[in-house]
């Protein structure tokens, strides 16, 4: 156990600051913070809540370090690939601060627990580069009465805003569905996988969550509440729009918790452009947590059969023929590279319309086994 003396010693620089004092010290210790999505943005806020002495912090990934997350997100190191995110984060935290209280959450947020999790929290730090994932915090936020502060990145450009947070007249501020009503198209916004992101980025975003989380714990200064600031990392310009709400965006929002559970975020987030190609992560999403039929379009001489889950196979030859044999209402076609599946997905969608959810593993099977590959050898 810490002496007073130690933990005066360690915040003392902000706490001589007469804006923040020994009460604004004490809030940070009494909060409560969920960081969703240890990555580039999660890292660097992490570090700043953890070293300013934020007495609970919560961190939920599912996700494992790999090499390629480096550059962006240093609270990992080379020795940590291939290992849990949330867990090797949580030791990072603890040897930076052990007066804190850490809880590392390796698994993936999902409509069936986000509300149980959140629901410990004061304050919520959407970290996640998904706009399947937004909407549901956001929504999860929206339900709970948590303030939410959000942060996105890509290529030079960031953003940071604070949604769902009440002001001092007790009035609700914009939510993320009142800047962005309805999800994109599927592959009309690239995330950073696709589009790229420079590596100092998502530190300063990051940073900026932290910044603005603290000012709301400890009430010095004034957060973004109903604004969004944007950076732009090669200019260093910034700008700051005024947001405001939308009662047809409220309509939106699932009413009740029970709603909120049989919302399917990665089928909202791709209605508008159906039949559309998922990446692994939201395949592995869709297997472990719904009913589904997936069907190999490969040929039945082709090489590269996976184990990890169960299939049917239909060859694209003779698809057309077949599709009686389809009786799933949530069906993944997958193939070698992605290309044949997603033309049967086309025609699957042509047969069936909306009345089935289809989908088509990006990359193929290749994709998937490589991805596999790597995590069982690291």
């Amino acid at each position: 156990m810490k002496s007073e003396n130690t933990s005066y010693e360690r915040y003392q620089r902000q706490i001589i600051l007469k804006e923040f004092g020994e009460a604004g010290q004490q809030k940070l210790l009494q909060s409560k913070v969920l960081l969703i999505g240890a990555g580039g943005l999660g890292c660097p806020a992490l570090q700043y809540l953890a070293a300013a002495g934020v007495g609970n912090i919560g961190i939920v990934d599912d996700d494992v370090v790999s090499i390629s997350n480096l550059h962006r997100q240093p609270l990992y190191s080379t020795f940590d690939i291939g290992y849990p995110k949330a867990e090797k984060a949580k030791y990072a935290l603890a040897r930076l601060n052990p007066d804190i209280h850490i809880t590392a959450y390796n698994e993936r947020l999902t409509p069936q627990n986000a509300l149980a999790i959140l629901a410990a929290y004061d304050i919520v730090i959407d970290g996640t580069d998904n706009f399947a994932s937004r909407y549901m915090i956001n929504d999860a936020c929206v339900l709970l009465h948590k303030t939410l502060v959000y942060g996105a990145v890509s290529q030079f450009e960031g953003q940071v805003a604070v949604f769902n947070c009440h002001d001092k007249s007790g009035t609700l501020s914009v939510n993320y569905r009142d800047l962005f009503p309805n999800p994109p198209k599927d592959g009309e916004v690239l995330n950073c996988a696709e589009a790229g992101v420079l590596g100092v980025l998502p530190g300063i975003i990051g940073t900026m969550q932290a910044n603005e989380t603290i000012k709301l714990i400890t009430g010095v200064g004034k957060a973004l509440i109903n604004s969004i600031l944007t950076y732009n990392a090669l200019t260093n310009g910034m700008y700051e729009l005024a947001l405001f709400a939308r009662e047809e965006s409220r309509s939106l929002i699932p009413e009740s918790a029970a709603a909120f559970e049989q919302t399917d975020y990665y089928w909202l987030c791709a209605t508008t452009n159906q039949p559309f190609e998922i990446d692994i992560a939201a395949f592995e999403h869709l297997y472990n947590t719904t009913p589904v039929q997936i069907i190999d379009v490969r040929e039945p001489e082709e090489l590269s059969v996976p184990t990890g889950f169960t299939y049917t196979q239909i060859p694209l030859s003779i698809f057309k023929e077949n599709t009686a044999a389809i009786k799933g209402e949530t069906v993944i076609l997958f193939c070698q590279s992605g290309k044949r599946s997603l033309q049967a997905a086309h025609w699957l969608f042509d047969t069936f319309g909306e009345s089935k959810k289809i989908f088509s593993l990006q990359g193929g099977i290749a994709n998937w086994l490589k991805n596999n590959s790597t995590q069982s050898h690291e």
